[in-house]
């Protein structure tokens, strides 16, 4: 059994590991995997059709938490112990819930101290008793008439929820906390820059844990602005975003098979290769040739694809200039951004339909695997390509440029009002 330690408007945890409010989804499943022998059946919970109405949910079945992440963001929003059999909680290191301690409301007055009067929800039949960033929860089915605005002796806590502010139905999932940074930069918006003809790079707003040499207690999260474009070199990437957190080699082509028999099991010395920068949710594919930038491919993390946090959600924006009205010299240019939230139905509206078939992208972990998620469908547009699911939903975005030097993209990106 859990044995955890409530902080309001902050987190639940134990010594080794905390779940804290504003901590990237990835976060939490890096933890639940490495506890995996003490923290089993645990369940994903989310929206397959509608992945952005609903929260996403990491249920653990067996210690009776859920987390709760918000469905844009992605970072967690509130934490609700629906079983508080199953866990022992404590507040300022002494329990109110364990097993020889039962979490009645003579307990909570104890010790949290006073607080408001009680709300009562009849229809629910429960009790709520609101902290700051903590509510409990009272369940009243043992009573046939419930006083409205005093919880009864003896009433026990169903539910308890933790999150931020005084009101848990406005409550928001906060800024990402120091403690969660653990030396990585995040990204907090990625432009995409481009001129009439396409994309030419990105303009990242990164977020970093600073501080001022040898001052711990001054640490602070601060942002800086990076520019990189197609054309840059390895160490162009580098300087502006740091070393990636891994660097993948695309595999061979097809054709191998029919390359001489001594060298078919050969691997070429000219593969192209990815910079994976998986906190920023993106990758940077260069020429195995020249070393330089030749793609971008920006990640959108939701539920159900295959790539699923692998990657934290890139909130990219691409701006788009169409024609309003679409008659001749009456047509008027309109600025539109299409965004990770865009659905394909939409983006279509604005760019048209593709002449093309999709192309059917099928992933699996192994020849003999299937993707129990179901297939992905590729369109190409305007120098980009989208990679649509089922739900109507993007799963990534991959832009290339037309040929020119890094210069010449900075160049048009300097002087390009888009």
């Amino acid at each position: 059994m859990l044995d955890l330690e409530v902080v309001p408007e902050r987190s639940l945890g134990n010594e080794q590991w905390e779940f804290a409010l504003g901590m990237p989804l990835a976060q939490a499943i890096s933890i639940l995997q490495k506890h995996c022998r003490i923290i089993k059946n645990v369940q994903v919970l989310y929206s397959e059709q509608t992945p952005l109405s609903h929260d996403l949910i990491l249920n653990l079945t067996q210690d009776g938490i859920k987390l709760l992440f918000d469905a844009a963001n992605q970072r967690l929003k509130v934490i609700e112990v629906y079983d508080l059999v199953k866990v022992k909680l404590k507040y300022c290191g002494v329990h109110f819930n364990s097993q020889a301690i039962a979490p009645t409301i003579e307990q909570i007055d104890q010790s949290f101290g006073a607080t408001h009067p009680g709300v009562y929800n009849s229809a629910e039949q429960l009790f709520h008793l609101n902290f700051r960033g903590l509510s409990f929860s009272f369940q009243l089915d043992s009573w046939n008439e419930a006083p409205k605005y005093e919880i009864p002796h003896g009433a026990m806590v169903k539910r308890m929820h933790i999150y931020t502010g005084n009101n848990l139905q406005d409550t928001r999932a906060p800024l990402m906390p120091l403690a969660c940074f653990l030396g990585n930069v995040y990204a907090e918006y990625v432009d995409v820059l481009r001129d009439g003809a396409g994309p030419l790079g990105l303009k990242l707003r990164l977020l970093t844990a600073g501080s001022a040499p040898g001052l711990m207690a001054d640490a602070k999260v601060r942002s800086v602005e990076r520019k990189i474009f197609f054309g840059d070199s390895c160490q162009d990437v580098m300087g502006a975003l740091g070393s990636p957190n891994k660097v993948f080699y695309k595999s061979e082509d097809k054709m191998k098979i029919h390359s001489p028999s001594p060298h078919k099991q050969v691997p070429s010395k000219c593969n192209d290769y990815f910079f994976n920068y998986f906190p920023l949710g993106v990758d940077i594919l260069f020429d195995s040739t020249t070393h330089l930038v030749k793609k971008f491919v920006l990640h959108t993390n939701f539920p159900g694809h295959y790539n699923f946090n692998i990657y934290h959600r890139c909130d990219f924006r691409i701006p788009l200039v169409i024609k309003k009205g679409m008659r001749g010299s009456d047509s008027q240019p309109e600025d539109c951004t299409l965004t990770t939230y865009s659905k394909w139905d939409q983006i279509q509206e604005l760019l048209g339909h593709p002449m093309e078939k999709p192309v059917v992208l099928h992933r699996s972990s192994s020849a003999n695997n299937t993707n129990p998620f179901g297939s992905t469908f590729c369109f190409g547009l305007q120098r980009m390509i989208f990679e649509v699911m089922q739900n109507n939903h993007i799963a990534s975005v991959t832009l290339y440029g037309a040929p020119r030097t890094a210069h010449q993209a900075r160049a048009v990106s300097g002087s390009s009002t888009h």
